[in-house]
């Protein structure tokens, strides 16, 4: 028979949120995982706030959980988070809101997450999730790939001006209400020695390669574990030509064995004979790829000529799907922070690391 088209709800509800999510949600597995690193750092946010004076502010753990779902499911700003929070209980099981708790104000909620920021939480959070036995059962500790990226900052071209700017310079004329003010880089000289942003000063102007256009930006950097493609270590610096090696060499050093060998591959903008004696160094096999366009290269055949080099250079293009995951899922391509980037990028990490976390375990005995 039909049935009814009912809209009033009844006023009470017996069902707990917990019911509302199936058995095998992805999502369950992935909190297990959150539980038990937001505990390992409790000691950490302790520290990061008072103990007796002031209002009792939203707690860090349930922030970090809803900042999570952010990135799995790209919600563009806090104030949507919110919004999805107030009738979505999934996102209130994953948080712990109850059915009946009111979601924050998105501006409440922003400025208990600059909180977080300004702490090494996302790198320790990173580590935390890595760290737990079944998860560290999944990592080579042999084997790894290192890459970077561009990361656009939250600042227009328009911004980048004459650092010596408004000495004795006649005022612009202010732009119509509503818009920016017209401008014209037409035959233009601009670089990092002479220009800065006024909205973000730390963003470089920079290209990844020829042909390619100059933005405000960020280089990302990421660490991969070959054996599963988790992102072990990741961090962000100014762009500039030399840091994806320097980089490279600050996330390998730790990892490094001196009673055995440990191999790392990379693209050819890490060729280079610096680069490559730092590695053999720190007793590290560079499978870096041969980059022989107009110069010697710093690989030979004695390293070329073993399998592992062949591996090492197959799998390290799988440090691309990160990339690809944080900048199109995670938000990464256009950061939205300022002073705080290296942070949202090293959280975004993490978040693509727990994304793919479920399968890997149930696909481990």
């Amino acid at each position: 028979m039909r049935g009814a088209d009912r809209r009033s709800g009844s006023l009470f509800s017996y069902v707990d949120v917990e019911a509302r999510v199936r058995r095998d949600h992805p999502l369950r597995t992935i909190r297990q995982l959150v539980d038990t690193a937001l505990a390992a750092l409790s000691a950490d946010f302790s520290a990061l706030y008072s103990a007796r004076m002031g209002r009792p502010s939203i707690p860090p753990e349930m922030l970090l959980r809803a900042m999570l779902l952010q990135a799995f499911y790209s919600i563009r700003s806090e104030r949507q988070l919110m919004e999805r929070l107030e009738f979505d209980l999934l996102f209130r099981w994953f948080v712990g809101l109850g059915a009946d708790e009111p979601a924050w104000d998105h501006s409440t909620f922003s400025k208990n997450r600059d909180r977080l920021l300004e702490g090494e939480i996302a790198a320790r959070f990173l580590a935390a999730v890595l760290a737990q036995p079944r998860v560290k059962r999944l990592i080579s500790t042999d084997h790894f790939s290192v890459d970077g990226t561009l990361i656009e900052a939250w600042a227009s071209m328009k911004s980048f001006k004459p650092r010596d700017a408004g000495s004795g310079d006649p005022p612009a004329p202010s732009p119509p209400k509503g818009r920016n003010a017209e401008v014209d880089f037409k035959g233009q000289k601009r670089s990092n020695e002479t220009h800065q942003s006024t909205t973000d000063p730390e963003a470089r102007l920079y290209r990844k390669g020829q042909g390619m256009e100059a933005r405000l930006c960020f280089l990302g950097h990421t660490l991969m574990e070959n054996r599963s493609g988790l992102i072990v270590d990741a961090c962000l610096t100014s762009a500039d030509g030399h840091a994806e090696r320097v980089a490279a060499l600050s996330m390998i050093e730790p990892r490094a064995d001196r009673s055995r060998p440990v191999s790392v591959g990379a693209d050819k903008a890490y060729d280079t004979e610096d680069f490559v004696n730092e590695l053999r160094s720190m007793n590290v096999r560079a499978h870096v790829a041969q980059n022989t366009h107009g110069r010697r290269s710093a690989i030979d055949g004695r390293t070329t000529r073993h399998w592992g080099y062949e591996a090492s250079q197959r799998i390290r293009k799988r440090i691309e799907e990160g990339f690809g995951w944080m900048k199109t899922v995670g938000g990464q391509r256009k950061t939205r922070f300022r002073g705080r980037v290296g942070w949202a990028f090293t959280f975004a990490a993490t978040a693509y690391n727990l994304i793919r976390l479920p399968k890997l375990l149930a696909a481990t005995p």
